[in-house]
């Protein structure tokens, strides 16, 4: 059987598309394990799995105007593909479609956030991460995976981002913050208090008309999705992530998914990072389709 190459149920093309899935195979910034570079396909292989109808919501992805347009070529550094990606993503949301974005590291994020236009409407960010990634710069590199949400909130202001499940986290990272002040809520908190009290918080933060979420695959527990490329105990879970997306998907400007090493597993992390792709989509179309 020959290999996928697109995202099941992606048979729309560019212009008619609603939502338009960009792979970016890129790993050069990540800092213990790689192979990220090989998420994007291995999401799109997992992706047929599944059966086109939602039973929750009703929505069958068959009925759904999605559009694949590949993968963007494999980049030397990082800031090529920050060059390169920011390009690739302008088009799409100036056609007022939904990317998801299939990483590749963290890296790719930032880019994809800062191609958002300024004249769109307000943006706001929900950074799911098991780390901060709050570094000026990692190994003398601004762009790394270790700087993502900084870079972000670099764009959109500190107001506007929220990071959801942080666990691991530097001295320096949080000795900055303090004059900074982006929002976070920790697994820990998250554990005790509940997911349903995370998003409250992180709504009650972003006044933003529309949101963007960014998922780095380590924000859920390694029992879950060990194929990342840091793996980080005590995590979220994959219904924790399914609220978050349920709740924001209303707003949504757009999905990443990032950090998937399809390597270091049997298939169950990019199956699941294919599974939340397909859930921003259903409840989005749900949620605008008065279904």
């Amino acid at each position: 059987m020959q290999r996928p190459t697109t995202f099941a149920d992606a048979n729309a093309t560019f212009e008619d598309g609603e939502f338009v899935i960009v792979g970016v195979p890129f790993d050069r910034t990540t800092s213990f394990r790689p192979g990220a570079r090989f998420g994007p396909d291995s999401i799109r292989m997992h992706s047929w799995n599944f059966e086109s109808y939602d039973l929750e919501t009703a929505v069958d992805l068959s009925d759904v105007a999605i559009h694949d347009l590949g993968n963007t070529e494999e980049f030397g550094s990082a800031a090529d593909m920050v060059r390169s990606l920011r390009e690739e993503m302008r088009p799409i949301y100036a056609a007022g479609k939904v990317p998801i974005v299939l990483g590749g590291d963290h890296a790719c994020s930032p880019p994809s956030v800062e191609a958002y236009p300024e004249s769109a409407p307000s943006l706001g960010v929900i950074y799911l991460d098991a780390h901060m990634d709050f570094r000026a710069s990692y190994l003398g590199e601004p762009r790394s995976h270790a700087c993502s949400s900084r870079r972000i909130l670099e764009k959109v202001g500190a107001r506007n981002i929220v990071v959801l499940g942080v666990r691991s986290v530097s001295r320096e990272e949080i000795d900055d913050n303090k004059g900074i002040g982006m929002s976070y809520v920790t697994a820990h908190e998250i554990a005790r208090d509940g997911i349903a009290a995370a998003v409250q918080k992180a709504f009650n933060m972003l006044k933003t008309e529309r949101i963007y979420i960014s998922l780095d695959i380590d924000a859920i527990d390694p029992a879950y999705a060990s194929g990342t490329g840091t793996p980080e105990p005590f995590g979220l879970t994959p219904r924790d992530v399914k609220y978050v997306i349920d709740q924001a998907a209303p707003r949504l400007a757009g999905l990443d998914i990032m950090e998937v090493s399809p390597h270091y597993d049997n298939g169950n992390t990019s199956v699941l990072a294919a599974r939340l792709a397909r859930e921003a989509i259903v409840r989005y179309v749900a949620a605008h389709k008065g279904r």
